[in-house]
């Protein structure tokens, strides 16, 4: 079991007399230190517009954003630097995909998939999408443990599939998506795959070439480094046929009064003055999780997830939404408090310090497919340990008690 919570500032300093219990690392991690200290080092030492200028502080700032480019290919085990797109954050990079590539390629008759589960971000920029170009979208629906028979994907994943973007792992169900059935699926009929690594790449290894998808986003808040920064990957000669996505100022080669020629990849798709603090803090976001493991954060998210839902489970008020088994889920569960609206259930939990999330979560059909409105969810960084789930458990029967209940 990990023990590493000294390690991220903000639990010291949130405050002097109170314990946070942080469980909603799914909407955003906690920052180790070492990733701050990396950010304000960049603005304290080598502030500048990077690619713009030839002076020594210039190129540094280019440096630690080209760097942070190489760092993010290798983590992925992507081929070529220039296959990594820096964007804000995983909904910019949707969006990204939704415009140069859906808007461009895909007509009238072809078919968009996508699964009900999907987070907005990779929902509405497709149905922009499906609206402009008359293409047609179409939903995987997931069983009651949100996993997905293969009848399903074999009748859906058919002729006319032009694109499929997926999540990885839900961020209500944990469940982990099929994806090597569904990328071999697709690929068959020469359909492009698209990824969601936003809930996964924070718990598990990923490598581009094994998964063999065309295109991944995840953003660098969700995976302990700095908001504002995302990456878009996408296989070279996809993104080399795209247009540009945002024009203006370092995406281009060439502007005349009445044209312009674009700059190769990557700087096609990054117009604009770059994050580099966000990038340098990115990349040793990187370093705190190679230096930690995935062995070690996937063992140590597998104990707690073990542990909590076997304590969560014996609460005779609590439903759980999604498979019971914890070797089938990674990093969230979703639930709530019988006959209490999620909201008070997260309010009263706030006021013992227990930060968790309720609301739709960003999922809004995923919610109607379970017949909700609103439900609680609690997830897991590294830096959670057994006793956060007991100080947890223990606030939800305040819950129960507070809300009028017996038990």
């Amino acid at each position: 079991m990990l023990t590493i919570s000294d390690q991220f500032p903000l639990f010291k300093e949130y405050s002097a007399d109170k314990v946070l219990t942080y469980l909603d690392s799914a909407a955003t991690a906690q920052k180790p230190l070492s990733v701050i200290q990396a950010e304000e080092q960049y603005y304290r030492q080598s502030n500048a517009n990077p690619n713009r200028g030839i002076y020594e502080l210039d190129l540094r700032a280019t440096e630690i954003h080209e760097t942070a480019r190489q760092k993010v290919a290798n983590f992925i085990g992507a081929e070529f630097p220039e296959e990594i797109i820096f964007t804000q954050n995983t909904t910019e990079a949707f969006n990204l995909l939704a415009y140069s590539y859906g808007m461009p390629f895909l007509k009238e008759g072809n078919t968009i998939l996508i699964t009900v589960m999907e987070h907005h971000s990779n929902l509405i920029p497709w149905q922009r999408v499906a609206k402009a170009t008359g293409a047609k979208l179409v939903y995987l629906y997931p069983d009651e443990n949100g996993h997905f028979s293969d009848e399903e994907l074999q009748s859906k994943i058919c002729d006319g599939v032009k694109l499929v973007s997926v999540h990885h792992v839900s961020n209500v169900m944990g469940t982990l998506s099929p994806i090597a059935k569904i990328t071999e699926l697709a690929h068959q009929i020469g359909a492009v795959v698209a990824l969601d690594s936003a809930q996964s790449i924070p718990h598990m290894p990923i490598n581009v070439k094994e998964l063999d998808v065309d295109f991944i986003a995840f953003s660098g808040h969700k995976m302990y480094g700095p908001m504002g920064i995302g990456v878009l990957y996408g296989k070279k000669e996809l993104l080399e046929k795209m247009p540009p996505f945002m024009s203006g100022g370092d995406m281009i080669d060439f502007v005349s009064e009445q044209e312009s020629t674009y700059a190769p990849l990557p700087r096609k798709f990054e117009s604009g003055t770059r994050n580099v603090g966000a990038a340098a803090g990115l990349s040793a976001a990187i370093d705190y999780m190679q230096d930690l493991g995935y062995d070690k954060i996937t063992a140590h998210e597998e104990e707690l997830m073990v542990y909590a839902m076997n304590r969560l489970t014996k609460l005779p008020f609590i439903t759980i939404y999604g498979t019971k088994n914890p070797k089938e889920r990674f990093g969230v569960i979703s639930f709530n408090v019988n006959e209490v609206h999620p909201h008070d259930t997260a309010t009263i939990l706030g006021n013992d310090e227990v930060a968790i999330r309720a609301g739709h979560h960003c999922a809004q059909p995923l919610m109607r497919f379970l017949h909700l409105t609103a439900c609680c969810r609690l997830s897991f960084g590294v830096y959670n340990t057994t006793k956060d789930i007991d100080t947890l458990v223990e606030s939800l029967k305040t819950v129960r008690r507070i809300m009028g209940f017996e038990s």
